[in-house]
């Protein structure tokens, strides 16, 4: 069934621009068939009344042989019933045309339908002239005032032995019989054209319908999308473009559904991280405030407080870090540093909480400076954040380890970030760069955390033009490893 909206749109101008082009095809081409059949038929025609009078001609030659000494004009016409017959046995070579003969000037001596017709008719003096002159007057002709209706006509010049005119026969088929004839091959034509555009429209409305579905499912999806449901999905099954056409737009409707969800639970997450602080600031003052909480307790809870407070600007500050990375508003200024000496003054920063873990810190790299070219304060940040979530998910006494790699052939320099402690599952990987994504074990493990470090993580290195990915075995290790341009 064809939806209403096909009608509207492409269905019906794709199978107009079909209908139109190839009704056309179908008259030019009932146009030039008819053209060669006619062409045909008179050619066919005109060769069969040539053998005709031919074969007429010698007989009424051959009949006026043994009488020479008689005129040829009151020969014919003292015979003409005899001749007439003669004639009308011919005429069934030629399709039951008209045969007659003249004398030299044009006089209609006998016919092989009777005279009756051709009493007072004679070959136009023109004709005759032509005639004896030689020339060829085969055509479509009245005669003069022989025929009311053009007939075609093919003359043969009747001569004596020494080449005298003595009269002319003529062999003539009215056009009628010429034009029924292509009238009946032209309307077979046409039938023939109308039920092979009929088979050919019905071929092409499945196939168009076929082709234009999809982008109707497409459309309504699309709508679907607009009002919020981003479930709805096409058929991708087809081969063709019009499949990975619909193959992309499924694509796309996953991404966006789960850009969707992802937004869903930005928007949880940020409620939730900005809600519990605050309504933890929110008790302690209102405490302090009507007494609940006594003097002597105030500065445990206004301490409480200020590490609250500092939560809270952490994920402010953090937030906005993102958004103006991806919106093009924080300018990174690439120069040539030492990276390993970044990445030591970062691990120096932690060394209390390494020493509160017992971890065991190696530090591989080449000899020398190790220099790339990248935003020194972005990759300290991207060091700081990778090194604080090591920590915080290492097990105690495991290893805390941070190598560099030398320069590859493409003069990139590898640097990877490792901690042993309990991984990531498999399926955990793909969401652990997006904001506010914890697992559960982090929910009770991080009490300060806001979710946001690696997401900004990733999200400075990408606007270095360079990549980030992990590497885990849960329950052993979990490395964070990024790319960076050597200097």
């Amino acid at each position: 069934m064809i939806r209403d909206f096909m009608f509207n749109s492409i269905f019906v101008k794709y199978i107009a621009a079909f209908l139109i082009i190839i009704t056309l095809s179908f008259i030019t081409l009932v146009f030039i068939i008819s053209a060669m059949i006619t062409g045909y038929s008179i050619d066919a025609k005109k060769e069969t009344m040539q053998h005709t009078a031919a074969a007429a001609g010698q007989s009424v030659k051959s009949i006026y042989s043994g009488n020479r000494g008689d005129d040829f004009g009151e020969f014919i016409r003292a015979n003409s019933d005899q001749i007439s017959q003669d004639l009308y046995d011919y005429t069934s070579f030629a399709d039951n045309s008209l045969i007659f003969i003249t004398d030299g000037s044009g006089e209609i001596l006998a016919s092989s339908h009777g005279m009756d017709e051709f009493k007072s008719a004679r070959v136009s003096a023109s004709d005759m002239d032509m005639l004896r002159a030689g020339s060829d007057i085969s055509q479509f002709s009245t005669l003069g005032d022989v025929f009311g209706a053009r007939h075609l006509i093919y003359p043969m010049v009747l001569t004596n032995g020494d080449g005298e005119m003595l009269g002319c026969l003529f062999v003539c088929s009215t056009s009628a019989v010429l034009n029924s004839f292509v009238v009946t091959a032209t309307r077979t034509i046409i039938i023939s054209c109308v039920w092979v555009l009929i088979a050919t429209m019905v071929v092409i409305y499945f196939i168009t319908e076929k082709i234009v579905a999809p982008l109707g499912d497409m459309s309504r999806a699309a709508k679907s999308f607009a009002a919020g449901d981003f479930k709805k999905r096409v058929d991708d099954t087809a081969g063709d473009e019009v499949g990975q056409l619909a193959s992309a737009f499924n694509n796309m409707a996953a991404s966006l559904e789960k850009k969707e969800e992802t937004q869903r639970a930005f928007l949880s997450n940020v409620s939730h991280d900005l809600r519990t602080p605050m309504t933890t600031i929110a008790g302690f003052v209102d405490g302090i405030l009507d007494g609940t909480i006594p003097p002597e307790r105030q500065e445990h809870y206004l301490k409480i407080i200020s590490e609250e407070v500092r939560r809270l600007s952490r994920l402010v500050r953090s937030m906005l870090d993102i958004t103006n990375i991806q919106e093009g508003e924080r300018k990174f200024s690439p120069v040539s540093f030492d990276a390993g000496e970044t990445a030591r003054h970062v691990l120096i920063s932690f060394e209390k909480s390494i020493e509160d873990k017992r971890l065991k810190v190696e530090f591989k790299a080449p000899r020398g400076k190790l220099h790339v070219i990248a935003d020194p304060d972005a990759i300290h940040q991207v060091f700081y954040n990778l090194i604080e979530n090591a920590i915080k998910f290492s097990r105690e006494g495991g290893k805390l380890e941070i190598s560099f790699g030398a320069p590859d052939k493409d003069k990139k320099v590898r640097v990877k970030v490792l901690n042993e402690g309990d991984g990531l599952k498999e399926e955990e990987i793909p969401f652990v760069f997006d904001r506010f994504y914890k697992a559960d074990r982090s929910r009770g493990l991080d009490k300060t955390g806001v979710g946001l470090g690696l997401s900004i993580v990733k999200t400075i290195i990408e606007a270095h033009g360079e990549k980030i990915w992990i590497e885990s075995k849960y329950g052993e290790y979990c490395a964070f490893i990024f790319e960076l341009k050597a200097a």
